[in-house]
């Protein structure tokens, strides 16, 4: 039997803007993945709610606000890394305060889905594109 790896569980969000584009954020030097593109999104804090940490995250990494009523769940992502497994909701927002901004350093792009696979992504979060490209 394999042995067991803990499950890590990550929340993540689809940012849309009105011309039907998703944020993705570009992973800084020095993090595991390190120039992967990715939803924005992070850890689930002990006892916390996925929503609540997309909340936070988007307020944290962007400066951004919403609320959890403005958050769509849409699909997951469930991935088998070397040292944990990656349960990650994906939510869709569409309504927010102010304009994200880069406040941990990454780098910041609005993208059609149809050109997201021209970005490289982790490995999880490339089968979430054609849910958006379905949704967009």
């Amino acid at each position: 039997m394999a042995a067991q790896r803990p499950i890590l569980l990550v929340a993540a969000c689809a940012l849309v803007d009105a011309d039907g584009r998703v944020l993705l954020a570009q992973r800084p030097e020095g993090k595991a993945l390190a120039g992967m593109w990715e939803f924005p999104g992070g850890k689930v804090e002990a006892g916390e709610r996925p929503e609540e940490t997309v909340v936070r995250e988007l307020r944290e990494e962007l400066g951004i606000v919403t609320r959890e009523a403005c958050l769509a769940p849409l699909t997951f992502a469930s991935h088998g890394y070397e040292s944990f497994h990656l349960l990650m909701p994906l939510f869709v927002c569409r309504k927010f305060e102010g304009t994200p901004q880069s406040l941990e350093g990454q780098k910041l792009k609005w993208v059609r889905p149809r050109a997201m696979r021209d970005y490289p992504m982790p490995p999880a979060d490339e089968p979430l594109i054609p849910f958006l490209i379905d949704l967009l």
